[in-house]
């Protein structure tokens, strides 16, 4: 059986100690992110029009774009879902230790 090695990328930043308020606001923020760019999916933005595309590359690459207009959209301000977020786990987490 082989070990499971820790998770990387960006939402393996889940904070290890109390008062790691940085890395829960960062990881709540990258998870509204990935919430808008499902949703930006949802709503068709990145499809490849139908009369004129960039082919198979261009539909490959159309999850990074998302991604990263929701990454903007959550600098910007976002809808406040990470913040109810961090607020959410911020209280749980004093509830617990």
């Amino acid at each position: 059986m082989t070990p499971l090695s820790p998770p990387t990328g960006p939402l393996a930043t889940v904070p290890t100690r109390p008062g790691s308020d940085a890395a829960l606001r960062q990881t709540a923020q990258e998870l509204e992110a990935t919430f808008l760019a499902e949703m930006l999916k949802s709503a068709g933005l990145g499809e490849t029009p139908s009369g004129f595309g960039g082919g198979a590359g261009e539909d490959q690459f159309a999850s990074f774009l998302r991604l990263e207009q929701a990454r903007a959209i959550v600098d910007a301000g976002g809808i406040g879902l990470a913040q109810s977020l961090f607020e959410a786990i911020k209280v749980r987490g004093d509830d617990v230790v």
